[in-house]
């Protein structure tokens, strides 16, 4: 694999006109173009997530807590686990590391399955056609805006297609990644670490790493490069969209066709699951064009954070919903009939909030840029775009979006996020905390990730940002926070 060009270090004269550029500035382009000049690759001392030892109980940590989890899933009927009487912690570790090695070793069949996975997608995402050429946000070390092809929506539907067919041929049945889960996890957790140490020490000998704090646990922990690709894969946005919420969607679909081969149809909820993931993976799917002029996309680095978390960590985390309706039988979880079709009607509620919500505020990046692409891919919900947006046009020449949801609440898309994964869990009852870890998780992260972004913004935007807040002065509930 190897980096591309659009992602190496500035050189000597570059670096020093860069380090001055702490804070963006408005420059014209060849082309009148408003651009808003803000230099990724100046570290400004933040050290982020507890500093190197709060990144180092985290990479630590994940893969235990996953193994864990699987566990109590797997030998436990999906309750926590905890010392037997008489039982010492050393003894404890000891047994669940024990059921760890025996229920989730990295046979070969799951290497074949999750690495022939992720081939599969990283094909698709350089060859396969009808995807749609966008831009980023101007990259000022670079001097220009990096291009990406966004084929997500049709790599999600030719997918879908193959796994299809290769079930009903009898080829490779889609339920098999249900009951070879822990095994496909362990070779999910290897290839993370695996793939974080290649992009780290890739962008150390090629000279691409930026930002570099000096401390290699959290240099390896946050990312070196800003924009490494294979070819045309972004692997940032690749990393993103399609590993995660497809595997998501890949394994409620498996739960789907279970419950239709042993009890003849699949229960509601395993229905409501199914939709759920989809309702999500295809929003991420169809925007994948409007999540290219994030922050995320034009200023977080690719490392251990992004890489282990996209691979691993959200696909085998966030689907215990799905793992507990395929170990139990549907009478453990039924729930009354005002329940399901609530959950259903919040599900679908929540879901046209995040996905226009997105729209809005990723769109108003991209039509300030004069490169917003209104695309028409199911399901095309109203009050996506906004026409003629209100907006605060600040003084380092970026613009704050006070319109469309964000007036009321300018995480909104948080907050329609959470309620559509508390559904998720919510649609199983309440026998077992496994399918809560999902929404309890996101609760905790979503507030850090505020208080990050706050701090970022009010070093950004300076006293635009004391107006933004006046304008828009809720964050997550309208009137209430």
């Amino acid at each position: 694999m190897e980096t591309a060009k659009t992602s190496s270090t500035p050189d000597k004269k570059t670096t020093k006109r860069s380090s001055t550029r702490k804070t963006g500035k408005t420059s014209t382009g060849a082309s009148g173009e408003s651009k808003f000049e803000y230099d990724a690759t100046v570290y400004t001392g933040e050290t982020e997530f507890g500093g190197w030892a709060g990144n180092m109980a985290m990479m630590i940590g994940f893969p235990i807590l996953m193994w864990y989890m699987f566990v109590c899933y797997k030998v436990n009927d999906c309750q926590l686990m905890g010392p037997a009487a008489g039982e010492s912690v050393v003894d404890f570790v000891k047994r669940v590391a024990g059921l760890a090695y025996k229920h989730a070793y990295p046979t070969k069949e799951a290497w074949a399955i999750e690495g022939g996975y992720f081939l599969f997608q990283l094909v698709l995402a350089a060859f396969l056609p009808g995807g749609l050429w966008t831009e980023g946000v101007y990259v000022t070390h670079l001097g220009k805006h990096l291009k990406y092809y966004c084929n997500a929506f049709q790599a999600l539907y030719f997918s879908l297609t193959t796994v299809l067919v290769l079930h009903f041929t009898g080829l490779f049945e889609l339920p098999t990644i249900l009951e070879r889960f822990g095994e496909i996890m362990t070779v999910s957790i290897i290839i993370g670490f695996s793939f974080s140490f290649i992009i780290f020490f890739q962008s150390l000998y090629q000279k691409t790493a930026v930002r570099m704090s000096g401390n290699y646990i959290h240099d390896f922990f946050m990312g070196g490069p800003l924009y490494p690709r294979w070819g045309i894969v972004d692997y940032k946005l690749f990393f993103e969209v399609r590993l995660p919420w497809f595997t998501l969607i890949f394994l409620s679909l498996a739960l789907v066709l279970h419950q239709y081969e042993t009890y003849g149809q699949p229960t509601f909820q395993a229905l409501v699951a199914l939709l759920g993931t989809w309702l999500y993976g295809n929003a991420c799917a169809k925007g994948e064009h409007l999540i290219v002029p994030s922050w995320d996309m034009f200023y977080e680095k690719f490392g251990f954070m992004l890489i282990f978390w996209n691979i691993s960590g959200v696909p085998f985390t966030y689907c215990y919903n799905t793992l507990y309706m395929y170990s139990h039988d549907p009478k453990d979880y039924d729930i009354p009939t005002w329940s399901k079709w609530t959950i259903l009607v919040v599900l679908v509620l929540a879901h046209f909030f995040f996905d226009t919500a997105n729209g809005q505020k990723n769109g108003f990046r991209l039509m300030a840029q004069g490169k917003l692409i209104k695309r028409k891919a199911f399901p095309v919900w109203p009050y996506t775009h906004i026409e003629n947006p209100k907006f605060i046009q600040c003084k380092n020449g970026s613009r704050l979006l006070t319109d469309g949801w964000f007036v009321y609440a300018h995480k909104a898309h948080y907050t329609a996020d959470f309620i559509q994964n508390l559904c998720w869990a919510l649609i199983t009852g309440f026998n077992s905390p496994l399918p809560y870890f999902y929404p309890v998780f996101f609760f905790f992260m979503i507030l850090h990730r505020c208080d990050r972004d706050m701090k970022k913004c009010a070093a950004k935007y300076g006293d635009d940002w004391v107006e933004y807040r006046k304008r828009c002065p809720y964050i997550f509930i309208p009137y209430v926070f």
